[in-house]
């Protein structure tokens, strides 16, 4: 006889092919004892008040999305209205100062006098 190992025994597999029966897969056991499992939960960050009254008014998503949308976009607008008025005020006191300027220095002693008399009766309502 030969020195060679017998042949495993070939196996008909269920789709119709044939394959040697040591080639095939283990057999899947299930573990011994209950299976863990580490199951992790992310929460989202708590949602604005408003659109928490709003979700649970039944106002509705609509509303809830217009107010994300649009909320920035009028804290925005608002800040911008805000520095241009503040960019007009301190125009405004610019402008102001420099006429009372140059209307101090261009109308010589008179202007100066007539001034003095606007602060006196100015002084004097404030004393009664």
């Amino acid at each position: 006889m030969s020195n060679l190992p017998e042949p495993a025994p070939v196996v008909r597999l269920p789709d119709g092919t044939y394959t040697y029966a040591d080639h095939l897969p283990a057999p899947i056991q299930p573990a011994p004892g209950p299976q863990v499992i580490h199951q992790h939960i992310h929460h989202a960050p708590p949602d604005r008040t408003v659109q928490r009254i709003a979700l649970g008014s039944g106002i509705g998503a609509g509303t809830v999305a217009a107010g994300v949308y649009f909320g920035p976009l009028l804290v925005g607008a608002l800040t911008a209205i805000a520095a241009n008025l503040a960019l007009l005020a301190f125009l405004a006191a610019v402008l102001v100062w420099g006429v009372h300027t140059v209307v101090k220095s261009v109308g010589g002693p008179d202007g100066q006098q007539a001034a003095k008399a606007i602060g006196k009766a100015r002084r004097g309502r404030k004393g009664k």
